[in-house]
């Protein structure tokens, strides 16, 4: 089905929905790289005007990626529930965009409605939204996780605690744990990117952490970002996994090329219920995923770089995972330019992710290659602070050692929750207070105060 749009003498002429998507998307360097991307300002938004009058229902019937061709496309309309749609079932793009903007819908109306929208309604929806609009609907949609703590909920913005090593140093990883720990970090999880992926080196850093954890009773969840069969691997020889991660895209060929399908990640989420190691809920499965990895795999089909990123949230959905990270800037400018290309789709991935009832946190990043610096990553932390954000990174001087990219630190983590008030999991703030590292508001307590358990703690490790 083709989309006409007339602006003054002029009309424009969309061939199918994909393209029509793609047009109305806000220009970013993934999409030109594309081909795909709007030729002008006013063919973009010609292409916004047509999508808005288009029926949600026809998302149900014209896949943008064929139902026979992707195993994405099978899950999202084989889920998709007909009872949660019913009561949007008669609007247009447009027409949603209003409906979440009223103020008489709230986050019961969002939760109701979440397994009845499919991955390209929230997609098509968030193109007509300004960045404010992406904020204000984002910010009404909780939604909650646990596993050793509760993640998620309003008021409260939690952060992964990234303390990455070159050389996969235990000692020098310990050395940023214990620091990221003293700033109130780590809520989220403690979450290592190993340089190497040996499974002895995979092991020796889930032992380390969760012997830590037990020592000093830390209310919070470990995770080694390897492949997922590492992860099940490590499972059957007995490692201490709690949460299993693995990157995921939008569509099967994408998914393929990081070597998994939707087979493979049942598997490995099986594998992790298996332990039973949640102690306040059984949320275990950390993904991550990135506007652009579709189209650098060759596996986008024509479809634009955030509707494919979107579909990536349905795959996550599935397993019910504790947390769902954006690394927003890390692909690099080929995808997203700049800070302004960068703050626009970090804050697209966040609402779209909340509306399908995703935990959404976000990587706040860039390369240093892009056009980007760290006032941009400052006012995209805010935004998606205002947002209701589940949580973001937490990495000693914001500069990533081991992956060589820049992102948020422990202290713009204090900066965040302290102009907009956030507090952090509730268990985590009580062992924070128990241990003399903050006091019961969640205000950090002074370097003397947390002197014995840091002297405690480096002993126990061997650090001098």
């Amino acid at each position: 089905m083709s989309y006409t749009e007339t602006i003054g003498s002029r009309a424009y002429r969309f061939a199918d929905l994909k393209t029509l998507m793609a047009k109305a998307s806000p220009q970013r360097s993934g999409d030109q790289l594309a081909g795909v991307a709007a030729a002008s300002e006013e063919e973009r938004v010609a292409a916004k005007m047509a999508l808005a009058q288009v029926p949600l229902r026809t998302f149900l019937n014209e896949a943008l990626i064929p139902y026979e061709n992707d195993e994405v496309t099978r899950l999202v309309i084989d889920d998709h529930s007909p009872q949660a749609f019913a009561e949007i079932s008669h609007l247009t793009v447009g027409d949603f965009r209003n409906w979440l903007l009223s103020t008489t819908t709230d986050a019961d109306a969002l939760t109701r409605i979440a397994a009845g929208l499919t991955p390209e309604m929230v997609a098509a929806v968030s193109k007509l939204m300004r960045n404010q609009d992406l904020i204000a609907a984002a910010r009404k949609r909780p939604v909650i996780t646990r596993f050793r703590n509760t993640v998620g909920l309003p008021g409260h913005l939690s952060v992964r605690l990234q303390p990455n090593h070159p050389t996969d140093d235990v000692k020098g990883i310990a050395a940023s744990m214990l620091d990221g720990l003293m700033y109130g970090c780590g809520d989220a999880m403690i979450g290592i990117n190993p340089a190497s992926d040996n499974l002895a080196a995979i092991t020796r850093l889930l032992l380390m952490i969760d012997e830590f954890r037990q020592r000093y009773q830390v209310p919070t969840q470990s995770c080694v970002l390897t492949h997922v069969t590492n992860t099940i691997a490590a499972i059957e020889k007995g490692a201490p996994v709690d949460l299993v991660f693995q990157s995921i895209a939008g569509t099967e060929k994408a998914n393929a090329g990081f070597g998994i399908s939707l087979a493979l990640l049942q598997e490995a989420y099986e594998a992790g219920l298996s332990l039973k190691r949640g102690t306040v809920g059984s949320n275990l499965m950390y993904f991550e995923t990135g506007q652009g990895s579709a189209l650098s795999a060759d596996a986008h089909f024509g479809v634009d770089q955030q509707t494919c990123e979107v579909r990536a949230y349905a795959v996550a959905r599935k397993f019910n995972p504790f947390l769902v990270n954006t690394v927003v800037g890390f692909i690099g400018p080929e995808y997203l330019y700049d800070g302004k290309q960068i703050t626009r789709a970090g804050l697209e991935d966040h609402f779209c992710g909340k509306l399908l009832g995703v935990p959404m946190g976000c990587d706040i990043c860039y390369t240093n290659h892009a056009e980007a610096d760290q006032d941009d990553m400052d006012n995209l932390l805010t935004l998606l602070g205002v947002a209701g954000i589940n949580f973001i990174m937490g990495i000693p001087g914001a500069d990533d050692v081991m992956l060589n990219y820049q992102s948020t630190s422990f202290h713009d983590a204090l900066y965040v929750r302290d102009v907009l008030g956030l507090r952090r999991a509730p268990e985590f703030e009580e062992w924070l207070e128990s241990m003399q590292i903050a006091d019961a508001r969640g205000s950090l307590l002074s370097a003397s105060t947390q002197q014995p358990l840091l002297e405690g703690a480096r002993d126990w490790m061997g650090i001098a």
